[in-house]
């Protein structure tokens, strides 16, 4: 639950790399999987709700097997694996090679560091040596590498400063937010500009938990999902993820949340707005990321499941890898 304070640890994996980039890039893709796609989701939320003149470049993340359509010479691609070996990475760093595109390396070993070896690309490596550590955990690592990247090569400003987080001071509350959805299939709504954070909730509790979950962001889910809501068939607890602090742009969705959140109780759905707090952007979804982590993690307890292993992603790694 400590990894948000492990940043400045992150930004240091970085610090000496230095990649030969066209001077103006068209685009910044990541190609990542599961928790190593995670970094590439942060970096693009924040560099789209902290902009700069040096960040004026959309950020894509890949999750496939090959780079989008709008890779090309003017494309940075950023390579995410913690382990080294997802096949799917793999594939778009063997395609990014053989198109002599920009590319930067972030792993902790594997199949990924020898081929970016073997073609002298820069290497980002991760050196976090605990026990059972899971690539999902790994993301304020990333993150801040990622972004140090950028730093480097003047495509980005230099984080002003780390927010220090109490991980503990979030656990009581983290507890009583799993027992609202225990029983039930939880589900995840934020504004669009928090939609990383929902997106994420989702994850930690398929993944912490062993249980389904979904989500969503405003405003998109009032044109679709909520009339799937129409015959509340299922037992569901709905979790409003809401920035009351939040600027004018997103009044509107704010809005739209309150109206919803009455909408969904009317049809007998069990809801919670649970507030994001921080004096900054990074601080808010660090602050709400560790909430969600916490909730996943009791929520695991209460199933009497072990939040650490993914066994059913581990199995089907295995039988795909036999055909």
């Amino acid at each position: 639950m400590n990894y948000p304070n492990q940043l400045e640890i992150g930004r240091n994996f970085a610090k000496k790399v230095k990649p030969k980039t066209p001077k103006k890039i068209d685009n910044l893709i990541v190609c990542g999987m599961g928790g190593s796609a995670l970094p590439g989701d942060l970096l693009r939320e924040y560099l789209e709700f902290q902009p700069t003149k040096k960040t004026a470049f959309p950020v894509i993340v890949e999750k496939g097997y090959h780079l989008p359509a709008v890779a090309g010479k003017k494309s940075l691609i950023f390579i995410s694996s913690y382990s080294g070996n997802t096949e799917e990475t793999v594939s778009c760093l063997k395609e990014a090679i053989n198109k002599k595109y920009s590319i930067v390396v972030f792993c902790a070993g594997g199949k990924i560091e020898e081929i970016a070896k073997k073609n002298h690309l820069p290497i980002v490596k991760y050196s976090i040596n605990f026990p059972h550590f899971q690539p999902r955990y790994a993301l304020t690592y990333a993150f801040a590498a990622m972004h140090q990247v950028l730093t480097n090569i003047g495509l980005s400003d230099r984080i002003p400063g780390f927010p220090k987080i109490d991980p503990r001071s979030m656990e009581v509350y983290g507890e009583e937010l799993s027992l609202l959805t225990k029983g039930r299939t939880p589900i995840i709504y934020a504004t669009e500009r928090y939609k990383f954070i929902a997106q994420n909730w989702k994850i930690k509790i398929n993944e912490n938990s062993k249980t389904p979950a979904f989500w969503n962001y405003f405003p998109e889910l009032n044109h679709n999902e909520m009339v799937g809501f129409s015959l509340a068939q299922g037992k569901f607890t709905v979790f409003f993820l809401k920035d009351e602090k939040t600027e004018k742009v997103d009044e509107i969705n704010n809005k739209r949340l309150d109206i919803t959140k009455k909408l969904y109780e009317q049809k007998g759905i069990k809801t919670a707005i649970v507030p994001i707090k921080g004096k900054t952007f990074l601080e808010k979804i660090l602050n709400t990321l560790v909430l969600g982590d916490w909730l996943s993690y009791y929520l695991a307890l209460q199933y009497d499941q072990d939040p650490t292993p993914v066994e059913m992603v581990e199995n089907f790694k295995k039988k795909l890898a036999h055909k």
